[in-house]
């Protein structure tokens, strides 16, 4: 028998937190029906977060249910305080213009925008903007009751970590009446994000009911998915590395560097991230993981990097990677910077910091301390080696970090 929606989502691990789990299922596995994804344009690039959740909102779209991408040009004045220690950086509006519509651009790389069934995207800039601060309170701030917001995981461990301002606690408000917006206008029935957002989406299911009540009318619920954060074996999120965050944009983390980055995966995370990010069969995934975990990971290192850069790039990458791991030390296509011929004659540690493989001088001296840097394949013996045009070749010199990043760096 042909498996239903519901279970192949269950199956590969999406289904975290359901607020109403039969008619969810019933809802996904009947009539298309329509469903949204928020994302907050904080920065001008989506993290490996955020296109976990794209690859929920795909499957629901290839079967048929019609999608709403919410960019919230709104809610990003603001800031989601969820799991946060301290208040978010305050953006500009100038800055959250130039990220909606870098982020926009990024999001119809992955999710369906024309052709048949294409996804719509809104922003909550367009209808929270113009309310007046009295009408949004009168509205919809006499419904939310303070006791029970604090209760809730997103602002109780803020409190306990030393505070909470009245800014961020109108978050939670502002994407409870989105969900209610989008129900109003396009008969949107279900909010799905990742399980930091639980408490939001149970806001918007809440509002939906208390505003049908105050008003004597009989509104359909509304529903709220969640699926699981992604997180490694060693209990750190899944898109942070040694080099930073991993982003989707090639300007901020290049094809290579995003490629290695699954090539480098714990084995244990191996087999749930071919279940996230392929569409392959679930026994066929198992058995390869079994098999092979190095074969494993070239294979969804390959295919991550396809679905985020494209083929090409994806073909790239690996010729790359097995350039640079077959004791050959140097590739066309590894990562590379320019930087002056004027600063030749530099240390080393400042050489390090400037093409930024460390962080600070110390972390550098411990790595050379380590035999843990080479220059063109020769280990770096003294935090006090100068880097002269000797060390050149065709006015550049490999720099490898580690057994696994590799950096080129073009003198000009």
């Amino acid at each position: 028998m042909e498996k239903k929606l519901f279970d192949i989502l269950k199956e590969r691990g999406y289904v975290k937190d359901l607020t109403h789990e039969k008619e969810i299922i019933d809802l996904v596995n009947g009539k298309p029906m329509t469903f949204y994804l928020g994302i907050d344009p904080t920065a001008d690039s989506l993290h490996i977060g955020h296109f976990f959740a794209l690859t929920l909102f795909r499957w629901l779209q290839d079967f048929g249910h019609h999608g709403i991408i919410l960019i919230g040009g709104a809610t990003a004045l603001i800031g989601d305080p969820t799991g946060k220690s301290d208040m978010r950086k305050m953006l500009s509006k100038e800055e959250v213009e130039h990220n909606k519509k870098e982020v926009k651009e990024l999001v119809k790389r992955f999710v369906k925008t024309d052709g048949d069934n294409p996804a719509v995207i809104v922003d909550n800039a367009d209808w929270i903007c113009d309310k007046t601060y009295i009408d949004f309170m009168r509205d919809i701030g006499v419904h939310f009751n303070v006791n029970t917001m604090l209760s809730a995981d997103c602002y109780k461990k803020r409190l306990e970590s030393g505070g909470l301002t009245f800014l961020e606690m109108g978050y939670m408000l502002m994407q409870a009446f989105d969900f209610v917006h989008l129900n109003k206008e396009y008969g949107c029935r279900l909010q799905i994000g990742g399980s930091d957002q639980w408490g939001n989406i149970l806001a918007g299911v809440d509002l939906s009911r208390k505003i049908g009540f105050s008003e004597g009318k009989k509104i359909d619920p509304l529903f709220g998915w969640t699926c699981p954060l992604l997180i490694k074996a060693d209990g750190e999120k899944m898109g942070k590395t040694a080099t930073g965050t991993l982003w989707v944009s090639r300007e901020k983390t290049t094809p290579f560097d995003f490629y290695q980055a699954w090539i480098n995966s714990f084995d244990e995370d191996v087999e749930r991230s071919l279940s996230f990010f392929t569409r392959m069969e679930i026994e066929d995934i198992k058995e390869l993981c079994q098999k092979d975990i190095r074969e494993a990971k070239k294979l969804l290192a390959f295919e991550v990097t396809k679905l985020v850069h494209g083929e090409e790039e994806a073909v790239k990458a690996q010729k790359a990677a097995e350039e640079l791991f077959s004791h050959k030390g140097i590739s066309d296509d590894m990562p590379t910077i320019e930087i002056p011929k004027s600063v030749l004659d530099i240390n080393i540690l400042d050489l390090l910091l400037q093409v930024k493989l460390v962080a600070s001088k110390s972390e550098g001296r411990r790595l050379i301390e380590q035999n843990g840097i080479s220059l063109n394949q020769e280990k770096v013996n003294s935090v006090d080696q100068m880097i002269t045009i000797m060390h050149l070749t065709n006015d550049s010199l490999v720099i490898q970090k580690g057994k696994k990043i590799f950096l080129k760096v073009i003198f000009k």
